[in-house]
């Protein structure tokens, strides 16, 4: 395994040349995956300004605009890490709406939100198209490993104490998850990219796992 720092303008660059050699007509469904302290959204919403430029136009999803009514998300409290980690994000709507228009046959036709957590209503969104050949950026945490179909995937790794360190006091209670998703899924262990993210300002690319399969 070797592990070299990398900027934050190259790491965008290189993930958006990755996201741009896929065929000319494809949907592409990346996942931009990792906890809350490493700004995975942030990533997202600047290779989403940055493909167009490339010749293909994206599409910024966030997980938290797709968690599940309050009513089941917190059925075991508001603080239950193993909740969290099992269900809090509506993974078969995300597919319904978001990943499975993208595939090939698909209609590209995404619902780019379904569920308000805050109003604990549905958004009522309208329908958007991703033209053939776009690119869907779906960021979030605890996304890789289960139903969730992605042709690329990017990680945020962090080591316990590095995100023990960034995650809000508030948060805390979302740690015992995060154990849980390293040791049963070990997204680090095949994700195409992963981003070695405990100090913000000096990201760190693990070139091995260029080498995992999917």
């Amino acid at each position: 395994m070797r592990i070299r720092p990398i900027a934050h303008d190259a790491l965008v660059d290189m993930l958006a040349q990755r996201l741009a050699s896929f065929p000319p007509g494809q949907w592409v469904r990346a996942a931009i995956d990792g906890p809350p302290a490493a700004r995975p959204p942030d990533l997202a919403a600047r290779l989403a300004q940055e493909m167009p430029a490339r010749g293909r136009p994206a599409l910024h999803v966030s997980t938290d605009k797709f968690l599940r009514p309050a009513s089941v998300r917190l059925e075991q409290g508001r603080t239950n890490p193993d909740s969290y980690y099992e269900g809090w994000v509506d993974a078969g709507g995300l597919r319904r709406e978001v990943l499975d228009p993208l595939a090939p046959g698909g209609t590209g036709r995404v619902l780019p939100s379904l569920w308000d957590p805050v109003t604990d209503r549905a958004t009522r969104a309208d329908y958007v198209s991703l033209a053939p050949g776009g690119v869907l950026l779906v960021s979030g945490d605890l996304l890789l490993g289960g139903e969730l179909p992605f042709d690329l995937t990017v990680h945020f790794e962090l080591s316990p104490a590095a995100l023990a360190r960034r995650t809000p006091s508030e948060l805390a209670w979302t740690l015992p998850a995060y154990e849980r998703y390293a040791d049963e899924v070990n997204p680090a262990s095949f994700a195409d990219i992963v981003i070695r993210a405990n100090d913000p300002a000096h990201l760190a690319l693990v070139e091995a796992s260029e080498m995992h399969p999917r």
